[in-house]
């Protein structure tokens, strides 16, 4: 008779701080001014966060040693279009549907994801954050009631 494995839903550790950054500022202007800000070090991945065939998403990585933090700032919209056929009056147009990795959070342009074993105040980095000019808002997300968590697993 074959194993039967499961896997357990409490495989992955879903222990995370999600930021939510509404900006008109565009990606790398944004990392610097959080470097700048917040002391950081963030730096571009060297591959795009790919979720799917036409949804890859700019990623910046920072690994906090010193305090055993692991920060991800991705962008909640991505870089490519995907190209939707249109059935109606207008069939030879081509509707461009931008693709986001939290869809339940469609207006917020960049998520700011922190991992540590630590417990973490936000509220001074929110308040930092939202200090840099061009930043509208920022706020906590609660992850316990997302339902695309598991997009957010890089």
């Amino acid at each position: 008779m074959a194993a039967i494995y499961k896997i357990n839903d409490d495989f992955y550790d879903e222990s995370f701080i999600l930021i939510a950054l509404h900006t008109t500022l565009d990606d790398y202007a944004l990392v610097y001014g959080l470097n700048k800000s917040l002391k950081a070090k963030f730096v571009r991945a060297r591959k795009d966060f790919n979720l799917a065939e036409n949804k890859s998403f700019p990623i910046f990585e920072w690994d906090d040693e010193f305090h055993d933090i692991y920060w991800v700032l991705v962008a909640n919209h991505g870089s490519e279009h995907e190209l939707i056929p249109n059935n109606d009056l207008f069939q030879n147009e081509t509707i461009s549907n931008k693709p986001r990795l939290i869809r339940e959070y469609k207006d917020v342009d960049y998520l700011l994801k922190i991992e540590t074993e630590k417990e973490y105040d936000t509220s001074l980095l929110i308040k930092n954050i939202l200090m840099m000019p061009r930043i509208m808002a920022a706020y906590e997300i609660s992850t316990e009631k997302l339902k695309s968590k598991n997009n957010l697993i890089f």
